[in-house]
This record gives structure tokens, C-alpha cells and sequence, in this order.
């Protein structure tokens, strides 16, 4: 396939914001794919080279695509510089300057593997080496084509096309219907990577989907939690289980095949470096040759062996230093499950089974020991474990069926948390993902922002659904950091996958996720998160960040609708109690 073809599908895409016709162009366009090409076509798609823990990025900023568009184009840096201030769109600002340009007809694998072989230049003399490999990219390209090779080397091309999308156009391009998703889904799951499901998919076929296994290396989508609002709910749904605290730092994916270990957090990116104490004692510690696990991560005091707060644990996560780092903040790993161990994938087993397996791997050591965990289908018990869990400083609980599988990257009720609440205000914590923010006034106008706009996150149409106004929480710093990041991700309109009918001052791609309290949950006209047939959704009162910017987190681990739902409903069951 050319790249102009796959081009001029991204531009129906970037024109519309229905979800059937986004459907519908990707089908169209993965129709027109081999099985060489699919990978490569995802992945542009997804507006990456690799999924995000290969750790390959173009590592190119604005200001060298300016020197590469300088270079291709034979004018001066002073106009292209003026033109990119005035158009706002290096991709825009790439066209005009090679207008005159016919380009060549550039296929997609070799557009991609220039793009490829430019991200992994490295050592003495690359920035210069990178320049002129996109200036020469760039000068072989059409007006359009170079449009849009600018705009992915910056990060910039906001297709809008997010990974439930991508799986369900996959499904229609070639079964031509949709319900092989939830299979294509599961695959993915367990392997993380799109492109290789649809290498797979047009190589072997939805067969060769269903024989996909976890991989040490390749990180497993992360099972989640649904809520559930007392104990006596829980045992009612699940009967016996096993009850764990919640605790609150890094959850970590951990992999070991004979002496190589890394370490994946919660959104997938490769950590291994940050947690050189977890990597050595895995390799010392888990009697194994080869597993993937699951747990927490949290900082102790080394003198008292007390837990600490999560704000403490979060120093932790840093990309310098980090030898001092571990010294004067040493982490502790409460392993919780065992998803595959020496050829074996384990995520059909029973929970009961993957925790004994996973308990009899761990050597005593001082850094990783088994999770702590009670059984119980008495609800007194039950509030009883809840209660000593809170006063040991964890969040809450996370109760598990005994039989139940590992269901990667689902939430469902194999897992339930209970979390701690707190008279006159909302009982859980909510994820928001921003999607926009207002301009500041009084002690905020210096800062130019001075409230946000959340979203919730709706699997069933792979939107973000608006919940709330935010302006509480962050301080004077926090606030300034936090526009110069929703800077780098604004947009001209309302994205794509955000349905709202509030319009902030500057709309914001959805990337930048945060957790907020609030005093409760209400029903509102103003938001479109669970928006009914009388145009009445649901709203945060009051609502305040806890923290900072949740860097572990993917926009679509934000709360979901259903989740928002259920808690207003546990909410009403508060208070008639």
C-alpha cells in the first residue's frame, strides 16, 4: 500500500467524529492491507512506532522539525520558524514550505522503517544525523504526505482512533462482523501489542488469535477491580473470598526469564531501571526459571518497617538519582498473583491456585513476601478484616473469588474493592481524564488556567464523557505544570472521542489522568456521563484533586461510566442505611 492511501484514510478520519463511520474508514483501510503492512499501519494508526514498552520514541521536538523543514525546504529559518507561530500546525507548516514539492510514490513499510531507523539513532552526533534523515524523509514526500510525517515526529496527528476502535474495525475488516472483538480483544489482553494481533490475525486467522499466551517481556493487560459498596454486598455476589488489602503505591508487573527481570507498571511502560532493589531480588528471591507476577510496590521505613504514604512512595519514580533514591526510599513488594510461570500460562487458574503456586516460588527475603490475605463469607468478619486494613493505612480491601480466572486487562467481578469512606463525602477516589481547561482570573490569571475540565472514560463507545468542572487541589506550582502539559496535547476542536456540551477556553486531546474526591455524586443537564433519554447525566459536587498528574495511568484507565453509576447508586445506599 502506498502511504499516500493510508494518508488520505487518516484525513476521513480526522473529519469525523461518528464512531460507525471511524469504523467503517478503518475497515476500509485494513481491506487494503497485507499481512506485511497491518502491523505497520496499526501502529501509525495508534500514532506510535511500537506499543509504549519497547521504549522506542522518535525523540524529535518542535524545534528540530523546524530545522528539518528548513533543511527540506531551501527557505529561512526565521519564515518557516514566523509561519509555524502563525499556523500553530508543523504538519500544516511542513505543506506550505514543500508546496511545489511532487514527491515520489513512498510505500508504507518504507516510510516506516526510515521513521524506525530514525527514533533509534543515538550516541555522539545524532541529533544532527536525525535532522537530516527526516529533512531527507521529508524532501522525498508529497505536500500531504510530509504534512503528516511532521505531525507523527512531533506527536501531533490526534486521529482519535483509540484501541477498542482499532480491535472492532479489525473484526469487521475481516470476518465482516463485529463480534470476533471480544476475541481479538482477548488476545490483546495478554499480549499488549495491536500490531502483532493484526499480523496475526491476517497471517493465521481469529485461530491463530485464540492460541495467543502470555510472553515473558511482553506485559499482560492488567485484570481490574469493580466496586461494590458494603460487605454484605460482596459476600452476596461472590460468596467466600479472599480478602487483601488495598494498598496504595506501584503496582508492577513483574517478568523473569532465567537472569533477565523487568518490571512493568500499571500502564504498561517498562520501569526496570527505577526498581533496581525489586529487580534483584527477583533474580535472587523467586525460585522460578521463567514467570510473570503481579504486586504492589510500596516505600518503607527500613527502622520501623512501617508502610508509608503514597506521596512518600511516588519520590520513587524518577529517571536520575535513582541509586540514592532507593537508599533513602526502599521499596517493599507484596506480590499478589501469578499469571504464567516456566512455560506455563496460569491465567485460567483459579485465584486460589495461581496465590499457592505463587507462594511457593518466594524465597524469605527482605523486599518481596506474599500479599496478606484472609478468607472469609461472614460479613462481620469481613468488616472486621475491612477495618484493620484501614487502620494499618491502606486504602481499603480488595475482595477475590477463590475460583475465579485472571482476567486480563477486564473489570469485573472476579476482583471487587471496598474502599474506606468518609461521613459527608463521596466514598472512593475517581480517576478523570482532562480534555480542557479555562482560562485564569484573579490570583490564576498569571498562570493562564484556572480550572479543568474531567471526563470519565465509556468503554461502550470508546468515549470521555464529561463529569466535572475542576478547580480545587493544586497549588500555585502544580497549576503551572499542569498547563505547560495540557499545552503540549491541546486541539483546535473538541476531540474526537470527547462528547461534551461544556466548551472550555482550550480543548485538550485526552492524555493527562488525575485523581479526585468529591462530596458526592449528583445528577446533572450539564454533563454527558451517563446521559439519559431527558439529556440528564452525572456530576462530581465539590469536587478537589488528590495529587498530582497520575503519570501510571492511560486515559482508558480512567473510572468508567458504569463505574460512576454504580458508585451514586452505592451512594443513595449510604444514606438510607
Amino acid at each position: 500500500m502506498t502511504f499516500l492511501t493510508l494518508i488520505q484514510h487518516f484525513e476521513r478520519l480526522e473529519a469525523t467524529t461518528k464512531r460507525l463511520e471511524m469504523f467503517e474508514i478503518l475497515a476500509e483501510l485494513f481491506r487494503l492491507s497485507d499481512a506485511e503492512e497491518i502491523d505497520k499501519i496499526i501502529y501509525l494508526t495508534q500514532e506510535q512506532l511500537l506499543p509504549s514498552f519497547y521504549t522506542l520514541e522518535m525523540g524529535m521536538s518542535e524545534k528540530l522539525l523546524v530545522r528539518a523543514i528548513t533543511d527540506a525546504s531551501g527557505n529561512k529559518l526565521p519564515e518557516v520558524q514566523q509561519h509555524f507561530k502563525t499556523s500553530g500546525d508543523l504538519g500544516k507548516t511542513t505543506e506550505y514550505f514543500l508546496s511545489s514539492r511532487p514527491g515520489t510514490n513512498l510505500e508504507i513499510t518504507a516510510v516506516y522503517s526510515q521513521l524506525r531507523d530514525l527514533a533509534r539513532m543515538s550516541g555522539e552526533g545524532s541529533v544532527e544525523k536525525k535532522v537530516g534523515a527526516l529533512a531527507a524523509l521529508l524532501k522525498s514526500s508529497s505536500p500531504t504526505e510530509a504534512k503528516y510525517v511532521s505531525r507523527f515526529v512531533v506527536g501531533r496527528m490526534r486521529l482519535g482512533a483509540g484501541n477498542a476502535t482499532i480491535l472492532e474495525a479489525l473484526s469487521l475488516a475481516k470476518t465482516g462482523e463485529r463480534k470476533s472483538k471480544a476475541i481479538l480483544e482477548r488476545g490483546f489482553n495478554l499480549c499488549s501489542d495491536l500490531g502483532k494481533v493484526g499480523r496475526i490475525l491476517f497471517t493465521d486467522g481469529i485461530a491463530g488469535i485464540e492460541h495467543i499466551r502470555p510472553t515473558v517481556g511482553s506485559p499482560i493487560r492488567m485484570a481490574l477491580c469493580e466496586r461494590i459498596a458494603n460487605p454484605e454486598d460482596v459476600i452476596k455476589k461472590i460468596g467466600r473470598c479472599s480478602v487483601e488489602p488495598k494498598l496504595d503505591g506501584f503496582r508492577c508487573q513483574i517478568h523473569k526469564s532465567k537472569g533477565n527481570v523487568e518490571i512493568f507498571s500499571r500502564n504498561l511502560e517498562r520501569t526496570t531501571p527505577m526498581f533496581p532493589e525489586l529487580l534483584e531480588a527477583t533474580k535472587t528471591a523467586i525460585n522460578a526459571e521463567s514467570i510473570i507476577f503481579e504486586g504492589e510496590a510500596l516505600s518503607y521505613d527500613d527502622l520501623t518497617g512501617e508502610l508509608q504514604p503514597f506521596q512518600v512512595t511516588i519520590q520513587r519514580k524518577r529517571k536520575h538519582g535513582i541509586a540514592q533514591a532507593a537508599t533513602d526510599i526502599p521499596l517493599k513488594l507484596f506480590a499478589f498473583d501469578l499469571l504464567y510461570v516456566n512455560g506455563e500460562d496460569w491465567t485460567d487458574r483459579s485465584y486460589s491456585d495461581r496465590r499457592a503456586r505463587l507462594g511457593s516460588v518466594i524465597a524469605d527475603n527482605p523486599v518481596i513476601e506474599l500479599g496478606h490475605a484472609d478468607e472469609t463469607d461472614d460479613p462481620a468478619e469481613f468488616a472486621r478484616i475491612f477495618q484493620s486494613a484501614i487502620d494499618k493505612g491502606a486504602e481499603g480491601v480488595v475482595a477475590k473469588r477463590p475460583d475465579g480466572p485472571y482476567k486480563a486487562g477486564a473489570r469485573d467481578f472476579n476482583w471487587i474493592k471496598l474502599k474506606r469512606s468518609y461521613k459527608g463525602t463521596l466514598a472512593d477516589t475517581v480517576d478523570v481524564c482532562l480534555v480542557g481547561y479555562f482560562n485564569g482570573k484573579g490570583a490564576r490569571a498569571a498562570f493562564g488556567i484556572g480550572a479543568v475540565l474531567a471526563t470519565v472514560y465509556d468503554p461502550d463507545t470508546d468515549a470521555f464523557k464529561t463529569v466535572s468542572r475542576l478547580g480545587s487541589g493544586f497549588s500555585q506550582e502544580e497549576w503551572a505544570q499542569l498547563r505547560d502539559v495540557l499545552d503540549a496535547h491541546s486541539s483546535e476542536s473538541m476531540p474526537p472521542r470527547v462528547d461534551s456540551t461544556v466548551t472550555p477556553d482550550v480543548w485538550v486531546h485526552p492524555h493527562t489522568v488525575i485523581t479526585v474526591m468529591a462530596d458526592e455524586i449528583t445528577r446533572s443537564a450539564m454533563h454527558t456521563c451517563g446521559k439519559d433519554e431527558h439529556g440528564i447525566g452525572y456530576a462530581l459536587r465539590f469536587p478537589r484533586a488528590k495529587g498530582f498528574i497520575r503519570s501510571d495511568k492511560n486515559p482508558e484507565d480512567a473510572t468508567t461510566v458504569g463505574e460512576i453509576i454504580t458508585m451514586s447508586e452505592n451512594q443513595k445506599l449510604v444514606k438510607l442505611a
